[in-house]
This record gives C-alpha cells, structure tokens and sequence, in this order.
C-alpha cells in the first residue's frame, strides 16, 4: 500500500483535451501543446489528456509519452494535470501509471480494462490494482455506456479503503447515481460530470468539477457556465445551458471525437482531424453539425454583459 496525503483538491472545469493530428494522422506535437496551452490560459481548472477525446487508444506507447511531455511542459504546474489510463490490460494500465509519473503527471484518471466487460470483482480489481501501482491521486472514470463496464456506488464503497482513488468521474448518464454515491459513501470521493449535457444538474446534486468536452471550443462559456452553477447563480446558468445544450448533446454521440473536433476547429482551436478507424466527418452528418456550431458561433451569449 503506497503512503502518503491523497486528499487531491480538484474542483471546476477539467477539458477532455484534444489533440492535434496532421493530414496524415501523424501526432502533431506543437499544434497539441499550443491547444493546451490556450485552455490553462483560458482559465481552466486542469487538464486531462489521453482521455476519449484525446484519442489515447489510437496512439502508440511512444506518442502517449509524446502527449504527456507536452501537457506537462505547456501546463508547466499552473492546473493539475491528469493522465488517462486506458488500457486493455491491468498489467499495461500499472505501467503507464508508473510513466506518467515518471513523466511529471500530478494524478491520473483511470478507465477499466478496455474490451473485455468485466464483472464487478474484477472491475474492482483491475482499479485497486492500479492504485497500488502509483501514489498518484486517481479519478475513477465510470461510463458504463460507451465501455460497458459498470461500477454502481456499492463498487465505490468496496473501493473506498484505497486512499489513492479520490475522485469519481461519473458518466453513467445518470444522475440520480450521484446521490446513491454520496448516501453509501459520503464525502469519501471528489464527485465529477462526465457528461457535458448534464452538467448542470451535476453541479445542483453536488459535483465540484466538471471534466468537459465542448470546452475544446467554447472555453469561456463552459468557464462560465460552471462558475455560475458554484456560486448558485441558476436564473443565469438556465440561460447560458439553454444556449449551449444543442452542443453539449454533441459529446454524448458515438462519434463524439469527431463532432468536438470540428467544433474547436470551426472555432478556430486547430484541426477537426481524427486517427483511423475514425474518420473526418462528411456529406450531409458534417453540413449538420458544422451548421449547429456556426449558428451558436453567431448568436453567442454576451458574457461581458453577465
């Protein structure tokens, strides 16, 4: 059992954070720093890379490595910067918790073993495993939707005597979960959205952060969004989710890569292009969403005025 204090302070706005990819898929190093750059300088809380919408499946061991060397130097310690772990094997998920830190990462944000569902004793396993692999503070992503694999509030409280595991990444699209949480655990975990189309309603039930996908393009009205809902402002935080939630729903699509990717790039934050299997979006799906970006770009709230 690792020692130490892992009562990570993490709270607000954390950016699933993109990276940049050339015509030829191949990772683009600078473009990627410069992205995160311009979220710690917009404000952001932290910063998660190698998380879904930073495609870490699809990279190599040595272009992982790549990505955290950049975020560590872009962020250069102003955030907390998380890693995300998002391997197939819990042997392989220990090894690159170890690089990360050994790459300078503050904390990690773990996902179960990927393509095999687990059951519930393995899936608590694979996490406790990993916990005792580093000292970093991990958030546990839960998003039984996309990978299949379920940790309910009862896998939260078995997990609870692992003092690395700080925080819960909840996006089983459902909210209610967030108070079967808190009733079986307390205050023993830091509660996080993981579901842009729910952020508010997470914010009501109690989560202190949000880590955010269309923040990739719209960095200042999720800042705000957020800031809002904290200091229990929800007239003016109606009105700015009502606003932005038709592209919030973009995060919860299967292809949610691609959509915030050409919505940072139709904002200009960089390239809306993906690595394979993925493909760019085109015909008729890119004309409607680049549509749905282009209308909120022209009618964007006057954040000034709130």
């Amino acid at each position: 059992m690792p020692s130490g204090d892992y009562a990570a302070e993490w709270s607000g706005v954390f950016p699933a954070a993109t990276i940049q990819l050339s015509a030829e898929e191949m990772l683009e190093r600078e473009a990627t720093a410069a992205h995160f750059r311009m979220l710690v300088e917009a404000g952001v809380d932290g910063l998660v890379v190698l998380g879904t919408l930073g495609e870490g499946s699809a990279l190599e061991p040595d272009e992982k490595r790549a990505v955290i060397e950049s975020a560590v130097e872009a962020v250069a310690g102003r955030v907390p910067l998380l890693v995300g772990v998002a391997e197939a094997a819990t042997r392989s998920a220990c090894r690159l918790a170890e690089e990360a830190k050994d790459l300078g990462a503050d904390g990690l944000m773990v996902l179960p073993g990927l393509v095999y569902t687990a059951d519930r004793s393995e899936a608590v396993a694979h996490f406790r495993t990993v916990a005792r692999a580093t000292d970093l503070p991990i958030m546990i992503y839960n998003n039984p939707v996309a990978y299949g694999v379920d940790l309910t509030a009862e896998a939260f409280a078995d997990l609870a005597d692992e003092p690395t595991l700080v925080a819960i990444k909840e996006s089983s699209d459902d909210p209610r979960r967030l108070t079967d949480i808190v009733n079986l655990t307390g205050q023993r975990y830091r509660l996080f959205c993981g579901v842009d189309d729910l952020a508010l309603e997470s914010a009501l039930l109690g989560c202190e952060g949000w880590v955010a996908g269309l923040v990739n393009a719209f960095p200042a009205e999720t800042l705000r969004l957020w800031r809002l809902a904290s200091e229990g402002r929800w007239e003016e935080a109606r009105s700015l989710y009502r606003w932005f939630m038709p592209l919030l729903h973009l995060d919860t699509h299967v292809k949610l890569v691609q959509y915030v990717k050409l919505a940072q790039a139709l904002a200009g934050y960089g390239s809306e292009t993906v690595r394979l299997p993925r493909q760019k979006l085109s015909g008729a799906e890119r004309a409607q969403v680049a549509a749905l970006v282009e209308a909120a770009l022209s009618d964007r709230p006057d954040l000034a005025a709130a």
